[in-house]
């Protein structure tokens, strides 16, 4: 239901520092949620080459994972942003999403066919977009200015230490509890299955431990720490907003036309050159794209701007500077990671162990190993969280996001130059630096330039900018990988390194208005 909006001001206060087991909990529900993104980032391409999919296709079957963010995150941050209930604004949207999500676990490693794999993803993904977005809002919510950086810290080493847990999961089935990694031509292993089961399990109860040991303000005491703005009456705002409306909608239609053109020729240009099919998640993303923004012009136009909709359209063309500028350093470093989501398996076992016979035992220890060095980065991230806030305490948060960022880069540029897997897990303290940064410091810059009253809706918003560059990844890099690197994935995780040291650099034109006063330790 719609918060209720006091009739007055209430008198600005400073909001309370939490203790330090305060944010444990109401960050310990990111163990179960990481448990779900692990298992998923880990295991899922195992599954659809299992199912049969060939290397090039796996990209297109990954992309259904990305489109579920873009469009859940910013609506469940819209309308959390107008909720109260007994539960509070955010905790019922991460109970929903949790409930949702443990039962396609259950169901994700027993998909019978490869279109069923896909579809489980989808449905997955979603459910765990909805448990996920309004907790990025909860530190915004709950925690001052100087505690932020430590808020999104917490959540950093709930990240990591459920997806060190989660990824080396079949790892340690199989090698510590004798549970067969391997199954006939088509059959998801039994070490895979009960991974997902196990982690299901833990995504529920960790969720289930936040909702019911954390606290959140009222409509009326958030309103009491932001300070107050001159209001106009009713009357005033209205026709204030029917002048906005109309000007702004005429704008919206223009612009609209033509992104719609411009992806409608692009989808014709595709089409003459019978390129891959992946590559029309482009035009039609931008033709998808003109339309939204011509209903949203339209809408106005007609004076029906007080909807959702419009409100959605609007505010993100009105994003703050500071998240514009995040927006490329976000791009550039999930483009990164999820060129290493993608094809860290296929690119381990094919340059490091030689075969890309999903059925062999050899392919199999190599997918496993990747697995237990995927825990491993995360467990990197649980560790280097804390120290994050120290690092940008003595010099700012852009610096310590470059070093980071840069960290990254360079750990999955010498995956290529490698023999031996076992020095992946060399690689593995690199990627896990970058990973601990990535998961904290953005969102830290980002809460001290958001609106509290719009807090859910832009935290959802700023997922475009993870979402985006994985849909481009999904599109580009199955392309990249059969046309110009000769089938070869190492050379995805080659890109993959270049784009994030890129990110790491744009990260110093960023404007970090609070970050001399968020870096206090919880």
């Amino acid at each position: 239901m719609d918060v209720p909006v006091p009739a007055d001001h209430p008198t600005i206060r400073a909001k309370p520092r939490l203790s330090f087991w305060s944010i444990w909990n109401m960050s310990f529900g990111f163990l179960g949620i990481q448990f779900g993104f692990a298992l998923q980032n880990a295991n899922v391409s195992r599954i659809f080459e299992t199912l049969g999919a060939s290397v090039d296709d796996i990209p297109i079957l990954w992309v259904a994972a990305p489109l579920t963010g873009l469009l859940i995150q910013p609506v469940v941050g819209y309308f959390s942003d107008r909720t109260w209930t007994k539960l509070g604004r955010r905790r019922p949207y991460f109970l929903t999403g949790a409930v949702l999500a443990s039962l396609a676990l259950f169901v994700m490693p027993n998909s019978p066919t490869l279109w069923f794999a896909a579809g489980m993803l989808w449905i997955m993904d979603a459910s765990i977009n909805i448990s996920m977005e309004p907790f990025r809002a909860f530190v915004g919510d709950n925690l001052p200015a100087d505690q932020t950086t430590s808020g999104f810290a917490m959540q950093s080493f709930f990240i990591g230490t459920g997806a060190i847990v989660a990824s080396s999961l079949p790892y340690v089935l199989t090698n510590w509890f004798d549970v067969p990694n391997q199954a006939a031509e088509g059959i998801i292993p039994d070490s895979v299955k009960w991974s997902f089961y196990l982690g299901g399990a833990v995504f529920l109860a960790a969720v289930l431990w936040t909702v019911l040991r954390s606290k959140e303000y009222s409509p009326k005491e958030l309103m009491s720490f932001t300070e107050p703005v001159g209001e106009k009456s009713s009357e005033e705002k209205g026709v204030l907003d029917a002048v906005i409306s109309q000007n702004n909608g005429q704008s919206q239609v223009t612009r609209g036309v033509g992104i719609a053109m411009i992806g409608m020729i692009m989808s014709a240009w595709l089409y003459t050159q019978d390129l891959n099919k992946e590559l029309y998640i482009f035009s039609i993303g931008t033709f998808l794209v003109g339309v939204l923004f011509m209903l949203s012009g339209l809408l106005q136009r007609r004076g029906s701007y007080a909807n959702g909709f419009v409100t959605i359209m609007n505010d993100f063309e009105t994003m703050p500077p500071t998240m514009k500028q995040l927006a490329m350093v976000q791009f550039f470093s999930w483009f990164a990671l999820f060129a290493m989501w993608i094809y860290m398996t296929p690119a381990v076992t094919s340059h490091l162990y030689g075969t890309t016979d999903t059925t062999s035992k050899l392919y199999n220890d190599g997918a496993d190993w990747v697995g237990l060095c995927m825990g491993v980065y995360n467990g990197i991230a649980a560790l280097v969280a804390f120290g994050i806030p120290v690092v940008a305490r003595f010099t700012n948060r852009r610096i310590t996001h470059l070093l980071c960022l840069s960290a990254g880069g360079l750990a999955l540029l010498s995956i290529y130059f490698m023999e031996n897997p076992d020095f992946l897990m060399v690689s593995m303290v690199g990627i896990g630096i970058a990973w601990a940064s990535i998961l904290s410091v953005p969102y830290a810059m980002l809460a001290g330039s958001l609106p509290a009253s719009k807090m859910g809706y832009y935290m959802g918003v700023f997922n475009f900018f993870i979402v985006i560059p994985q849909i481009v990844a999904a599109a580009l890099l199955g392309f990249l990988v059969k046309s110009i690197f000769g089938g070869e994935p190492i050379y995805a995780l080659v890109l993959g390194g270049v784009s994030m040291i890129l990110a790491g650099l744009l990260c110093l034109f960023v404007d970090d208005r609070d970050s001399g006063k968020s870096m206090a330790v919880a």
